[in-house]
């Protein structure tokens, strides 16, 4: 059984990630993406929030927010982003290296769409980024616009 893509391409991703290596990664993960993956990313939330309100760019078809940022924190931004009815429908999945129960709560309580622990092996975290892209682009359908 094949399971194709129901998503148009390309597929706009964004990445908010201070950390240069872990963006890397990310980036580097969806390169061999059977998708045609266009990744932007930033390195602070506020950063983000200022390309997501802009009309001139379209918005992200997958925000992937690391929760430990300088200044305003990613849960901060997950926030702003639900509480904003033009924002609110974008799934945002929290991509961070911390697993603490606690973390995770307050990712869901602030209405986080899903919650990543990043594996430290790159060949594990190449496999969670493919079972993430068939997740959000293969099986769930996505709001347009």
């Amino acid at each position: 059984m094949t399971i194709t893509s129901n998503y148009v391409q390309p597929v706009r991703i964004m990445l908010v990630e201070d950390n240069p290596g872990d963006a890397i990664l990310t980036e580097e993960a969806f390169h061999d993406s059977k998708l045609s993956v266009t990744m932007e990313t930033f390195d602070t939330a506020e950063a983000a929030l200022n390309n997501l309100r802009d009309p001139i760019y379209p918005y992200p078809d997958l925000i992937l927010m690391d929760i430990n940022l300088p200044a305003m924190t990613g849960l901060e931004a997950l926030t702003i982003i639900k509480e904003d009815i033009k924002l609110k429908k974008i799934p945002v999945v929290v991509l961070t290296t911390s697993s603490a129960d606690q973390d995770v709560l307050e990712a869901y309580d602030h209405h986080a769409n899903c919650y990543i622990t990043k594996p430290v092996k790159f060949e594990a975290f190449q496999e969670v980024m493919k079972s993430l892209e068939d997740f959000w682009f293969t099986i769930v359908k996505l709001p347009k616009g």
